[in-house]
């Protein structure tokens, strides 16, 4: 985090346009090629996923990188979007019981290991000052190395 506020602080160091790739890590992408390959998938399941909305509310913490409490604050974020895509399965539990077949309660599991999936993701690979493009504090130019900011 201080390498992070240090890029904050920097003279001339701005923020970036706001981006996001959906659900990072490939899954947003990866759907959408699933769907453009397999038409049935698309007209089952829809080109992007269908809880990408969590994913652009963590995209929009993740690109800030808030700094003060930042490691606070990027829990925070990767607890809500776990949160955010269960409960997205927990309110469409009844539909997609009925469209698979299978009980509410295995929908529900379902996804809650979505979720900690993606939480686990995230809490891996969204540290600050990776060379990650998902990286907490992407809208801010790279960090760095430590090597560089001891100089």
């Amino acid at each position: 985090m201080a390498r992070l506020r240090a890029v904050q602080q920097t003279p001339g160091s701005t923020l970036s346009e706001f981006t996001t790739d959906g659900c990072s890590g490939g899954l947003s992408a990866g759907w959408a090629a699933l769907a453009q390959a397999l038409p049935a998938f698309r007209s089952r399941f829809g080109d992007r996923p269908p809880y990408e909305s969590c994913c652009e509310t963590h995209d929009r913490a993740y690109w800030t990188g808030a700094t003060e409490d930042g490691y606070g604050a990027r829990h925070a974020a990767d607890e809500a979007l776990r949160a955010c895509v269960r409960d997205y399965g927990s309110r469409h539990r009844a539909k997609f019981a009925s469209d698979f077949g299978i009980s509410e309660e295995q929908i529900v599991r379902n996804f809650e290991i979505i979720s900690t999936l993606m939480y686990d993701a995230v809490r891996l690979g969204g540290g600050p000052c990776t060379a990650l493009p998902w990286r907490w504090g992407y809208g801010w130019p790279q960090c760095p190395s430590e090597t560089e900011a001891k100089r």
